[in-house]
């Protein structure tokens, strides 16, 4: 499949590094226009000039989504740059540890600020667009596989995931007749940047942590960036069909699954 998003507008929220910014290269090498948002300028900067180094249409909006407002003003400077917002992305995500007996206020406020609040109003935002034209759009939330459950060290991350696992259901199935697909993907294990870092800084783990963890994976790899955003793509494009309201379980243990 080819040019799968050709003549498309995608903003990719927290497509500045990570799945963020795999999503975005996939998007562009299938014909979108993107506009990236996310906290570090430098990085998206650079993210959205190595797109326009491939001929791609780029732009960097800086946000930092803990904020409504800034949340959503990336929306806007979509729709003003390009005229609309075709399909939209919610990829950032913070992943701080906190268990249910030393979770602060402040921690599990953090999570629902990001991990949930801020995908609820991109959604929003992103939704009256499409509705105000009248034209169909597609959404897809980057969850996590912790969204059933998760680890002990991972409480106030994985309520905020749950929240966002049946707000994709909520909202899907809200504007179906609009013709607006809004799925998720309940990310497993990856090899991302942020989770090298969580891993080496947090967890103390070596260089060769990766090695090691495939080793004792049923496929004997962690989930790689580029084939999770080359799913991701499908679910923004025509050839997803029409599928909404869908929370896919991207990892190779089932759950439920037991011995």
């Amino acid at each position: 499949m080819k040019d799968l998003l050709t003549g498309k507008v995608v903003l990719v929220s927290g497509g500045t590094q990570g799945l963020g910014a795999g999503i975005a290269r996939a998007a562009a090498r299938e014909g979108a226009s993107l506009v990236l948002s996310g906290r570090n300028t430098d990085r998206g900067e650079a993210v959205a000039a190595q797109l326009r180094d491939t001929g791609a249409d780029a732009h960097f909006v800086r946000a930092d989504i803990g904020d409504v407002a800034q949340a959503q003003a990336p929306v806007a400077a979509t729709v003003e740059r390009h005229g609309r917002i075709d399909c939209l992305v919610n990829a950032a995500g913070l992943t701080t540890r906190g268990t249910m007996l030393d979770t602060t206020p402040e921690l599990f406020d953090q999570h629902i600020a990001v991990n949930l609040r801020a995908p609820f109003f991109l959604m929003q935002a992103a939704i009256t667009d499409m509705k105000h034209r009248g034209e169909p759009g597609t959404i897809v939330n980057v969850i996590s596989i912790d969204s059933h459950g998760g680890q002990a060290f991972l409480a106030p991350y994985v309520a905020a995931k749950a929240g966002l696992a049946g707000l994709t259901k909520n909202a899907a199935h809200a504007h179906r007749w609009d013709r607006i697909r809004i799925n998720g993907l309940n990310m497993g294990w990856s090899a991302t940047e942020g989770e090298n870092i969580t891993q080496q800084q947090t967890h103390g783990a070596g260089h060769d942590w990766q090695q090691q963890a495939a080793a004792g994976l049923p496929m004997g790899k962690l989930g790689q960036v580029d084939e999770i955003a080359d799913f991701v793509v499908f679910l923004l494009s025509d050839r997803s069909g029409v599928v909404t309201g869908s929370v896919i379980d991207w990892d190779q243990n089932v759950i439920g699954g037991l011995g």
